[in-house]
């Protein structure tokens, strides 16, 4: 009897312990699902239907009432402004991020090994801090065609100059009839010869008296000497007097010389002597035979002054686009690969050192194999980054050039809202575009997952 009480007394069975803990979890589930709500929601509207919205309207024509199914897309490879986007599009995927990883690779070795590191890196990263609507207008007018006002062919035509000099007076040229005559290669050649012991006055008009050289001196004084039995003297001058007066064909007393041209004798068509004019514009031939000779001054004196390089043609349209892109994510590329560098073993590489290994060798086989992981990344990452390049391109793109330079985003834009209003085939771009990021983007989630493990 006892034992039957005991029995009775005794608590009741505990729940199954599985049921206990799904509670707590579903709870949990719930809650999460709360705080993630906001971002589904936003990124479903920002992202999710856009996307569904273009692939829809991708097949619709451009008043997107009726259904054209795969025109669109037929239609892309078709035209030939979109085939150069295409091709445009693949120059920057294999030139911009191929060498933008390899400037990062160099300049993250080379910058552990300066003295001021910290600041050359915060140097090459400021171009970050710069909106790619401001680093076109810089570059715009850094690729200015204008030497005045674009600071790269500035530098080109102090070089140029420097080395090949430049024309004299691009502007000048000869009165009609004044006994100068014109010759096929820009020229002038005396319409009557002079002989040893003969002078020979070339007047010249179009040069402005503030772009006459500083040393330009009077030629009125030069153009009365008399010459030599076995020479022959002239002068060249400006045919002009400031505020008006003298004579055409002489020179008049306040008419200036022209310094620094160059005056060839020329015999039989063959040039048999050459000299420059001095500050008064005189010059002289001596040791001439006898007989007569023609004055000839070379179109080198008047041709035009060079002008730079036509970095924004449609030659060099693109690859002065990359440059400005390069400047502006090289710090970037150097930074994240600088990152992988300090996480590199230390005993390996002095290992190496110990070995007998040079520098080189220690870069070419151990450091560029250990950083292939972050290589990669950088690398994918700056592909999808230059896929969807829009504002460069079109801030530094001239219009006659827009065209030549274009790719896939701003060929996109430019059909659905630039004057071709067919949002249609802009659609289709849209997902053209779409279609190629996506790879490199399922490879760049992949490695980072496969890093995390």
């Amino acid at each position: 009897m006892t034992a039957t009480l005991v029995k009775e007394a005794s608590p009741p069975a505990p729940a199954h312990p599985g049921a206990r803990g799904r509670r707590p979890r579903r709870r949990g589930r719930v809650i999460a699902l709360l705080f993630v709500l906001p971002a589904l929601l936003l990124l479903g509207a920002l992202v999710v239907y856009p996307v569904l919205f273009s692939v829809g309207r991708s097949l619709f024509d451009a008043s997107g009432t009726t259904f054209v199914g795969g025109e669109n897309y037929a239609e892309m490879f078709r035209d030939p402004t979109t085939l150069k986007a295409v091709r445009n599009t693949a120059i920057w995927v294999v030139v911009a991020p191929t060498l933008l990883t390899g400037l990062g690779l160099i300049l993250a070795v080379l910058v552990e090994k300066v003295r001021w590191a910290t600041a050359f890196k915060l140097l090459l990263f400021m171009p970050m801090a710069v909106s790619f609507l401001a680093a076109g207008i810089i570059f715009r007018l850094a690729y200015d065609q204008d030497p005045d006002k674009g600071v790269l062919n500035a530098a080109a035509v102090t070089v140029h100059d420097a080395f090949k000099g430049t024309s004299s007076y691009p502007t000048a040229r000869a009165r009609d009839g004044e006994g100068l005559t014109e010759g096929a290669d820009g020229s002038y050649v005396t319409g009557a010869d002079v002989t040893p012991g003969g002078t020979a006055a070339l007047g010249l008009v179009g040069v402005a008296p503030r772009d006459l050289p500083g040393d330009a001196e009077p030629a009125r004084a030069a153009a009365a000497r008399t010459a030599g039995p076995d020479e022959v003297r002239g002068v060249v001058y400006l045919d002009f007097t400031p505020g008006g007066g003298g004579e055409p064909g002489v020179v008049d007393r306040r008419e200036s010389g022209l310094p620094g041209m160059k005056v060839e004798a020329v015999r039989d068509g063959r040039t048999v002597a050459s000299t420059t004019t001095a500050a008064d514009g005189s010059f002289r031939f001596t040791g001439l035979d006898g007989g007569p000779y023609a004055l000839k001054l070379p179109s080198a004196n008047f041709a035009p002054p060079y002008e730079g390089v036509s970095w924004l043609g449609p030659a060099l349209v693109t690859p002065a686009i990359i440059g400005a892109y390069l400047w502006i994510w090289t710090g970037f590329a150097m930074v994240l690969i600088g990152a992988g560098l300090s996480t590199l073993p230390r005993d390996a590489l002095e290992a190496a050192r110990m070995d007998g290994a040079n520098e080189w060798q220690i870069f070419r086989r151990i450091t560029v194999p250990l950083l292939a992981p972050v290589l990669t990344v950088v690398f994918v990452t700056l592909v999808i980054n230059v896929m969807k390049v829009f504002d460069l391109v079109y801030i530094i793109a001239p219009g006659p050039v827009q065209e030549d330079a274009t790719v896939l985003a701003t060929q996109m834009w430019l059909v659905s809202f630039g004057g071709g209003n067919d949002q249609g085939l802009g659609s289709a771009l849209g997902v053209l575009l779409l279609l190629l990021v996506i790879p490199a983007m399922v490879f760049n989630v992949r490695r980072f997952r496969r890093s995390q493990r």
